[in-house]
């Protein structure tokens, strides 16, 4: 029997659990939040689907801040979801 060794990460968004490489991940580090497209930014990390659906639903839900403990901006927020959509397009 095989398994499956992949690391699964759970989104804040669908509250699905998937594979950690299909997911994005937020990083808060010293107070800045950034997007982490490699996944191996120091600070503490928050995952959400690659999808603007799950996104807005983790803002919604103030899951960024829960899941971060820490104070997040509406300007931060703004600039992350520019910084995925940029992204996407390359």
């Amino acid at each position: 029997m095989l398994k499956n060794n992949k690391p699964m990460r759970r989104c804040m968004g669908c509250m699905e659990s998937k594979p950690k490489d299909e997911l994005i991940r937020i990083a808060l580090y010293q107070g800045e939040l950034n997007l982490d497209l490699k996944g191996d930014a120091k600070g503490r990390g928050a995952y959400v689907c690659n999808s603007g659906e799950c996104f807005d639903k983790a803002i919604k839900k103030k899951a960024f801040g829960r899941t971060l403990k820490g104070e997040i901006r509406q300007e931060d927020m703004d600039r992350i979801r520019r910084e995925i959509d940029a992204a996407k397009q390359d």
